[in-house]
């Protein structure tokens, strides 16, 4: 039985004043309502209407049911308004996850204007650079660098990111600037562990590719540490637009390399599947997709 159904017969049958009214509003029979109204009485072992031949009139008992019966109908009815405003309204907490130096310098200011415009939604933005589970580590949705592989999730893509070589100028008064990649293995570069301890970095041009294995002397698992590194002259470093454009841009780093071309890096934003993701989830992934999609 179900048992709110039932609940909700009986008091239609109250309010209507009979069987046939209450299964008219109901859009049951009325044998329906009869057969909700027993299997209550059955389960509290006690009747709740006594049946004449003209009328149904409550007993003690279910004078006292009815009141509850109306008091548990509306906390459902309220219940539901309230998720059905969560899903309207984007309000709530909303837990994202990203790699660091995309997170940092183009996903934070995205998350800053969205704010701005829901005001109601607080943000918890976790910045890693390895693969996150959503669902075990309670995540709503998160950016992928890399491939998003078979893990039953929704990715949207987003612009992939360039990766570019570069180093110090300090470091290349010192040890020389490289013309060809070929050259690069006479100079320190800086591993990046995410991406393996086999790594290569591939350059290419006019259909030529060269393949320069990345065995230095430093090997980090953090691209913002990386960058200091190379900011500090240790070596050559390979790393995405995100975290290299500004430093580029200062002088502080100087391209390598700029005629070659290094592979591009897909980069999604994916959830859990959900058949009805929260107006929360669905807004901001909207708003990301429009702004760096």
């Amino acid at each position: 039985m179900d048992k709110l159904r039932a609940m909700e017969v009986f008091v239609a049958t109250i309010d209507a004043g009979s069987f046939a009214a209450a299964a008219e509003s109901l859009d049951l029979s009325a044998v329906m309502v009869g057969k909700h109204i027993r299997a209550l009485e059955a389960e509290l072992g006690a009747r709740l209407l006594e049946r004449t031949t003209r009328r149904h009139a409550l007993t003690e008992i279910g004078a006292a049911y009815l009141e509850r019966c109306r008091d548990v109908l509306a906390s459902v009815r309220t219940a539901d308004g309230v998720a059905e405003s969560l899903r309207a309204v984007p309000q709530g907490t909303l837990r994202v996850t990203a790699p660091v130096a995309y997170g940092t310098h183009r996903l934070m200011p995205v998350i800053a204007a969205y704010m701005a415009e829901h005001p109601q939604v607080k943000v918890e933005l976790n910045l890693n650079d390895r693969t996150v589970d959503l669902a075990e580590e309670g995540f709503d949705c998160g950016v992928r660098s890399g491939s998003v592989g078979d893990e039953g999730l929704i990715a949207r893509p987003l612009a992939r990111a360039h990766l570019f070589a570069a180093a110090s100028p300090a470091y290349l008064a010192r040890r020389g600037t490289p013309t060809h990649p070929s050259q690069l293995g006479e100079h320190a570069l800086l591993g990046f562990a995410a991406w393996g301890t086999q790594h290569a970095w591939r350059f290419t041009r006019d259909g030529e590719t060269v393949q320069v294995p990345v065995r230095g002397p430093l090997v980090v698992n953090n691209g913002q540490a990386l960058l200091h590194a190379a900011l500090a002259g240790v070596g050559v470093i390979v790393q995405a637009d995100a975290l290299l454009a500004p430093a580029l841009a200062a002088g502080q780093l100087t391209q390598l390399l700029p005629d070659w071309a290094l592979p591009t890096r897909a980069l999604h934003i994916v959830r859990l599947p959900e058949a009805r993701p929260s107006a929360k989830l669905r807004s901001f992934v909207d708003f990301v997709l429009a702004r760096l999609a």
